[in-house]
């Protein structure tokens, strides 16, 4: 017994995730990867696991309009799982609730390649605004990561679903602002 927790321990290293975000043998996997809105640089991701497959990937969103104090949830729709919370303020600062922690970037491991993956396409899952968005550069800076393209060896056909989160809206500030990205597997 102590030797099968062990190896879980060294492999949640190993794969730069904390136990508490990844079962390792989870039949369903999503990866969640966050991506700061100014500067287009990659901050972070985890593993989410999911007990059941599921063959189609929705994400559904539950959005409560910032009169002072708002809030996004996007669910797993098949399954009825949270993939991610956080609270919006009008004229403040709110925050990522769900998950709790994301892994740092340097626990993501990249391919020492130049060639650029794509995957089938981008859905964009929550934009309130209606803003004008471009994917494909958010896109840049996670599709050479080993996992990306893992996720998307054994998915070729997805769609990456994008995200644009703002906790800061009315006089909110674009640097408070990243994209979350999600692939599935």
């Amino acid at each position: 017994m102590k030797t099968k927790l062990l190896f879980l321990f060294l492999m949640g290293i190993l794969l730069g995730c904390t136990s508490e975000n990844i079962v390792t043998d989870a039949p369903t996997q999503v990866l969640m990867l966050k991506v700061d809105y100014t500067t287009n640089t990659f901050e972070g991701g985890t593993i989410l696991g999911f007990s059941r497959q599921t063959e189609n990937f929705t994400i559904t969103n539950e959005y409560v309009s910032p009169g002072d104090f708002g809030s996004v949830k996007l669910t797993y729709k098949e399954l009825n799982q949270t993939l991610f919370e956080g609270t919006i303020h009008w004229m403040g600062l709110g925050e990522m609730t769900f998950p709790k922690k994301l892994e740092p970037a340097s626990s993501f491991e990249y391919v020492i390649t130049e060639d650029i993956r794509y995957p089938s396409g981008f859905e964009d899952v929550f934009n309130p605004d209606n803003r004008e968005l471009d994917y494909e550069i958010p896109w840049y800076s996670v599709q050479g990561l080993v996992k990306v393209r893992e996720f998307l060896a054994d998915n070729p056909d997805q769609k990456v679903k994008m995200f644009l989160y703002t906790p800061s809206v009315g006089e909110g500030d674009p640097k408070d602002w990243y994209w979350v990205i999600y692939l599935k597997r």
